[in-house]
């Protein structure tokens, strides 16, 4: 791999560690003195377009209940940005606001699966997925992801055990949180099969849908097939391309007639919670946001494989791939000796490097020993960052 071209475009500013801890966000206030690497939000702010339109909106004064109007805007704004970059046709009528992504999960689980039925989990997982529908008196099936060489497959046979063990609801994470891969369309058909074979549900979690690098291209799940769209939930934002998750707006997209009758019966029961702003900043987001995206997925590019050098360089016996999509990336530490006192590699970095990332254990038995590391940060800081927990490494 060649050097990494240090000349490309910068987000619309890089702030120094000191900035964003002033700034005060969870990310870097939550573990004072450190570095912040592990919750996935962004160092760059947001688009122009987007502020733009919440200045406008709060001197609007918009904060009562959800206007159908600003709520349509919003549905007609993702449509059109889903089938400009994915060649999904989708209906304005069945995109509806959420709170979040895991408001959609919570909801998928109690009114469009079997009561009592399993959860089926590919692992390493987004970390709530592991908690969420035990909240739910769900029992959760972790499907561990097959390897292909450097990539992580899904693994039918074990899904369809999983599925004969009275799985009745695949979570379905692409691109996915933690490993970034971006599925091909001919993975999501064998996936379907699947999951059709056994009458099961699907849920597709698709917030990082817009942070794919090329060649790569997303796809969305329900749009491979007549049948994948008959038995999913699609739920997606802009909360993670455009750093809004505080907005607290997300977009579920149904996709057969059972569902759309069922969201007609309870729909303004789930609808509740998506927030007006974040609704206004969604809808900036996929109309006017999209000339910012494409300068920071340029910077998140440079980063993702400059971190490769970087890994190559500090961190001896760490394995690395960069990822396809997202700015997460899955650093294998099992290769690497510890001191008996750390009591993972995240706690070991923490303690001696200063630098907070997840434990890749919260991700389910399958990350135990990894680390998820945040690179969408300035990239004087991920250098830094990477240098420190090598410095850590050599004192050990």
């Amino acid at each position: 791999m060649g050097p990494v071209n240090a000349n490309l475009t910068p987000p619309l500013h890089e702030p120094t560690a000191d900035q964003l801890r002033a700034a005060g966000s969870m990310k870097w206030t939550s573990f004072p003195g450190k570095i912040g690497a592990w919750v996935a939000e962004m160092d760059f702010g947001t688009a122009g377009p987007i502020t733009r339109a919440l200045h406008e909106a709060v001197d609007a004064g918009i904060f009562g209940y959800l206007p159908a109007a600003t709520s349509l805007r919003m549905s007609e704004a993702y449509t059109a940005w889903a089938a400009r970059h994915y060649g999904w046709q989708v209906d304005p009528a069945d995109v509806h606001p959420v709170a979040d992504v895991l408001a959609a999960l919570e909801l998928t689980i109690e009114f469009f699966t079997e009561p009592g039925s399993a959860v089926v989990l590919p692992t390493p997982a987004y970390m709530p997925f592991l908690t969420v529908p035990l909240l739910h008196g769900r029992r959760i099936i972790q499907v561990p992801m097959a390897r292909e060489g450097e990539r992580y497959v899904y693994d039918l046979d074990a899904l369809d055990a999983a599925f004969a063990d009275g799985g009745g609801l695949l979570v379905l994470c692409n691109p996915h949180n933690p490993i970034g891969r971006v599925l091909e369309r001919a993975e999501m058909v064998a996936v379907s099969e699947v999951v059709e074979r056994h009458g099961a549900r699907v849920f597709s979690d698709e917030i990082h849908a817009p942070l794919v690098y090329a060649p790569g291209r997303h796809v969305p799940y329900a749009s491979v097939s007549e049948t994948a769209a008959g038995h999913t939930i699609t739920a997606t934002s802009a909360s993670k391309a455009w750093n809004l998750p505080g907005l607290k707006c997300a977009q579920v997209v149904v996709s057969n007639d059972a569902d759309r009758a069922r969201w007609r019966e309870h729909g303004k029961s789930f609808e509740h919670g998506a927030a007006n702003l974040g609704v206004v900043a969604n809808t900036a987001a996929y109309t006017e946001g999209g000339l910012w995206l494409t300068e920071v997925l340029t910077y998140l590019d440079g980063n993702r494989r400059r971190l490769a050098e970087l890994v190559a360089e500090h961190l001896p016996g760490v394995r690395y791939t960069p990822p396809e999509g997202t700015y997460l990336a899955w650093l294998d530490f099992r290769e690497v000796e510890l001191p008996e006192s750390a009591a993972s590699p995240t706690a070991f970095l923490a303690s001696r490097a200063d630098v907070a990332t997840t434990d890749g254990a919260m991700c389910g038995d399958a990350g135990q020993g990894f680390v998820r590391y945040n690179f969408a940060t300035p990239r004087p800081i991920m250098e830094e960052t990477i240098a420190a927990m090598g410095r850590a490494l050599r004192g050990a």
